[in-house]
């Protein structure tokens, strides 16, 4: 495909932006639709971006015959089905992670896709962060080998909110979503499956009813073991930090920047062609269509990950 792909986004907020922000550094890409709950809201954010056309059902702009391509950046709940509303419309999808909170949702989303052959990947941002893709390469290089990643994803969240500290009309969940970036990163990173999982969570929240704190264990067929806390409590740093301890040396990972164990920044510039997790996301995302390949998390790549948030819902439910 050498023509311009034409894009529908689906979801105006905070996550939506910082797709649209960077799609702009995207050379022959043009977001021409924008979905949003709230209409008037949505057309400010169509305005700022130079978008077209504007309108609070997905199936609109899913009939739109030049759109090539849908980014879902849309309430967790709703991730699988309209993932195959894309694919079944003839539409690429990258839908934001979590791919879907339920194993049954994850398995629906992937038999279609591989009946489509469409692209379809999920937002595991993660494996795209310039500071962890630095770590990937001394681990593909023979350089460095994960003994264990210690990991903590905290925010602040005992209201529902969202990250520009707006009301959400939706809640956020700990397993299903914030969970599934370290299952999966974890897993990838070592280059090898998870074969054991436990999990134990705080009390559920009267309003929210969710468990507002958890704490993980996973263990790779590599030998290598990682420890997951996860709190929506913590008044403190917020985000999520990487502990990477290995036979070589020990990396700290905090979004797209890396340091050593003794706080000295690593220079991660030169690993990819931006600084911007989200935008390498992206980039991947339309190489994929351009070049009719599978990308990097596509949803059959990051499946065994939502097995795995599956096995450790059950352990919450006995």
């Amino acid at each position: 495909m050498n023509k311009t792909i034409k894009v529908a986004l689906a979801g105006a907020g905070a996550f939506g932006t910082k797709h649209l922000d960077s799609i702009k550094n995207i050379d022959g890409v043009e977001v021409i639709s924008l979905v949003g709950r709230e209409f008037e809201k949505t057309q400010e954010v169509a305005k700022k971006y130079g978008i077209a056309h504007t309108t609070t059902r997905l199936e609109d702009s899913l009939a739109i015959k030049e759109v090539d391509a849908v980014i879902l950046c849309t309430p967790t709940q709703m991730h699988s089905e309209q993932t195959i509303a894309c694919l079944k419309t003839g539409k690429h999808v990258q839908v934001e992670i979590p791919l879907a909170d339920t194993l049954a949702g994850a398995k629906s989303a992937l038999e279609i896709q591989k009946k489509s052959g469409l692209v379809a990947m999920c937002g595991h941002t993660r494996r795209f962060n310039p500071s962890h893709q630095y770590v990937n390469q001394q681990i593909k290089s023979g350089q460095f080998h994960i003994q264990q990643l210690d990991v903590q994803t905290y925010f602040f969240r005992r209201t529902n909110m969202n990250a520009m500290g707006q009301p959400r009309s939706w809640t956020d969940h700990l397993l299903w979503h914030h969970a599934a970036h370290t299952v999966d990163l974890f897993a990838y990173q070592c280059g090898s499956p998870i074969v054991k999982a436990n999990a134990i969570q705080g009390p559920i929240h009267p309003a929210l009813g969710i468990a507002m704190d958890m704490s993980i264990q996973l263990l790779a067929a590599s030998g290598a073991i990682c420890t997951l806390s996860l709190s929506f409590n913590n008044d403190g740093p917020l985000g999520t930090f990487f502990r990477y301890i290995g036979d070589t040396a020990t990396y700290i990972a905090r979004y797209d920047d890396l340091f050593t164990g003794k706080e000295e920044k690593i220079d991660v510039s030169q690993v990819a062609v931006s600084m911007n997790g989200i935008e390498l996301q992206d980039r991947e995302f339309f190489a994929a269509i351009r070049e009719g390949r599978e990308p990097n998390s596509s949803l059959a790549q990051v499946f065994n990950c939502y097995q795995v948030l599956h096995d450790l819902e059950q352990q919450f439910q006995k």
